[in-house]
């Protein structure tokens, strides 16, 4: 296995064209992911982490969506290593459901509803693989096994309508492995579903990746499930990194105010009832994410955050190294 990154992204930038104008959805991002490695990248709903999917897999809106700087390296299963903003459409083909994958918030969405679950499974095998179809719909069989699905191959046959939801997201991610790829985007596959599934399918990627040793990217909002599952995490805000590190580090003492507002709003047991009875509201960040059509003047959290300071309005603060492999895109992270 190579001890490289199977992801290397540098100085990312995807633009959006909104009445005539450019819109930066994420600036200046970089992210690694090693093999078997999973990487959270966690921020409100509007924070840029699924345009960072999109990019990645280079399913931006035609005509709308666009990366303009930056670049995207990848290292598939061969071992060569190619960026993939400068793939052509073909190439980026040949690379997407083969050496990336990516399973979807909303399976209902991201199934065809006329085609079975098996044939859905089946034909990334029989187009990435040269599958038979005899051999590519048996393969579905044992990939529905493989993401506990009973009944297999009665289960097959059916259309995702006749599927549970936890069914349904489990067909998904049997669908994304079906070509044992050294990469999965998972972009908030657990949102849509109650919390005994959610433990389940989480349980279940975190098997299906030490069998596999593939990387993960799991975009998500929901900060329990990055402490169940991630090993490091990106936090992102109005499109931009604003801190990285290691789960536990982050936890337990973020470097930037942002992350201690996310903290903080996560509720604990009993933590509302007791609240509640005091007349103390439940914490939360004062206002709400900026348009990115106008993104105030230096730091884009400044006026949301109990730290600002005219020098965080003077410009955008760089990503500063705080110790253990961590950074944080605040001038007074030693204060936080």
């Amino acid at each position: 296995m190579h001890t490289a990154p199977v992801l290397d992204i540098s100085s990312l930038r995807t633009v959006f064209r909104i009445g005539g104008r450019q819109v930066a959805a994420v600036q200046d991002l970089d992210l690694t992911i090693a093999p078997g490695e999973t990487l959270a990248l966690v921020g409100e709903s509007g924070s840029g982490k699924s345009v960072t999917s999109l990019s990645i897999m280079g399913l931006l809106p035609r005509k709308v969506g666009q990366v303009t700087e930056g670049s995207i390296l990848f290292r598939g299963k061969s071992g060569q290593v190619q960026d993939l903003t400068r793939l052509d459409d073909e190439g980026l083909r040949r690379i997407r459901g083969n050496d990336i994958a990516m399973v979807f918030q909303e399976p209902m969405t991201s199934l065809n509803p006329v085609y079975t679950i098996g044939e859905q499974i089946a034909e990334p095998m029989r187009i990435h693989l040269g599958c038979s179809h005899r051999k590519a719909a048996a393969a579905a069989i044992k990939l529905l096994e493989d993401v506990g699905i009973p009944d297999p191959e009665r289960r097959a046959g059916q259309y995702p309508h006749e599927l549970s939801g936890g069914m349904r997201q489990r067909a998904t991610i049997a669908m994304a492995l079906s070509c044992d790829p050294v990469l999965l985007i998972a972009d908030e596959p657990t949102t849509a579903l109650d919390v005994t599934i959610q433990a389940q399918i989480l349980d279940l990627l975190q098997k299906l990746q030490d069998e596999r040793g593939m990387g993960i990217l799991f975009v998500t909002h929901n900060l329990g499930v990055v402490a169940e599952i991630a090993d490091r995490v990106a936090v992102m805000y109005a499109g931009r990194i604003v801190e990285t590190g290691t789960v536990a580090d982050v936890f337990t003492h973020p470097r930037h105010p942002y992350t201690v507002g996310l903290m903080r709003s996560v509720p604990r047991l009993g933590e509302a009832t007791e609240l509640r009875r005091r007349g103390i509201p439940l914490p939360t960040i004062a206002g709400s994410v900026p348009s990115l059509v106008h993104l105030p003047t230096g730091c884009s959290f400044a006026p949301r955050c109990p730290l600002a300071i005219d020098a965080c309005r003077a410009g955008v603060p760089p990503l500063y190294e705080t110790g253990n492999g961590r950074k944080s895109r605040c001038i007074r992270w030693q204060e936080v």
